[in-house]
């Protein structure tokens, strides 16, 4: 049963990112959840399944899958999986317009019915989405922000581990810029235990990695062909609703309503920021040298350009 005295997490979206994430979650025993999605018996037999595992996760949390956004109401986090991937012959541009339709019903059903709720975007492409969400939902933009950075820049630490031989967790990496091939990997403030990346591997190893970083996604669609990544993405979502439920103050990367840091106004692109109980506390604002500007803007331009194709 629902607690009233317990967190609610409320999953748009009962794919693989989502299912998982509510996998995670459950897992975890820190909020009831809600697995809501269009298809019918899907949400529900997912849930189930994830709350027949809880007694093996001494976790007492509520799985409930749904049809219905009502069952969302008085939600303290909302995480916006929906949406298609990508089929064989589609443009991006496709992709844009059909999940630009998609997040723009849900983001202006559930927050209706959650005002207070913070809204996490993950439906691709992201930064896009994450604009299409804040503008509809008519949420304050520090309440919604999308995931691509911790991914990224898990990713990216991944791979840095792989060529070290060092444990991933060692490892801290920014990633800045669009979630796509246009993102920004930050190697000057990418360390190792706090030594600079620069002082352990040569350079073009470096720009090696920052590229695997970029076709990370593509990489794993390379191998699976039918579908495309979702336990890291899961991962991901899961680090930023922990971060929101329990106040944690972390400071993550993540697609943030800029309003004229880094010299960007009005468009989300992925920042460093302090993620809290009232969502995104603040953007984390770092002194750029000329190149990653340049990158960054060049990333802020791609956004902004797919932005331009819509009508909200």
């Amino acid at each position: 049963m629902y607690n009233s005295m317990r967190k609610k997490v409320s999953i748009i979206g009962a794919g693989h990112v989502g299912a998982s994430t509510a996998q995670l979650v459950a897992h975890e025993g820190v909020a009831d959840i809600v697995l809501c999605d269009i298809a019918e018996g899907l949400p529900q037999g997912k849930a189930l399944d994830i709350v027949e595992a809880c007694p093996l996760w001494n976790s007492s949390v509520s799985v409930k899958g749904t049809n219905s956004y009502d069952d969302t109401a008085g939600s303290d986090v909302i995480v916006i999986t929906a949406g298609i991937p990508r089929k064989p012959g589609m443009s991006r541009d496709d992709l844009l317009k059909t999940n630009a339709g998609i997040v723009k019903g849900v983001a202006s059903e559930t927050s209706k019915l959650s005002p207070d709720a913070v809204i996490v975007v993950v439906t691709n492409p992201m930064d896009v989405m994450a604009y299409v969400a804040c503008k509809m939902s008519g949420c304050d933009p520090h309440k919604v922000f999308g995931m691509g950075g911790v991914l990224d820049s898990a990713r990216f630490r991944t791979f840095i581990a792989f060529e070290l031989g060092v444990s991933p967790a060692d490892v801290e990496a920014l990633v800045m810029g669009g979630h796509g091939d246009q993102m920004v990997p930050m190697t000057r403030f990418t360390t190792v235990k706090g030594i600079p990346i620069a002082k352990m591997l040569a350079p073009d190893k470096i720009a090696a990695l920052i590229e695997r970083t970029r076709n990370g996604g593509a990489e794993i669609v390379s191998f699976l062909k039918t579908g495309s990544a979702y336990y890291a993405p899961a991962a991901s979502a899961y680090q930023m609703i922990k971060a929101v439920l329990f106040d944690e103050k972390r400071v993550l990367p993540c697609s943030a309503y800029l309003k004229g840091q880094y010299g960007v106004d009005g468009v989300y692109v992925g920042v460093p920021a302090v993620i809290g109980a009232r969502g995104l506390e603040r953007v984390v604002e770092l002194e750029l040298n000329e190149e990653e500007k340049r990158d960054l803007d060049k990333s802020v331009a791609a956004v902004k350009a797919l932005i331009e194709k819509l009508t909200l």
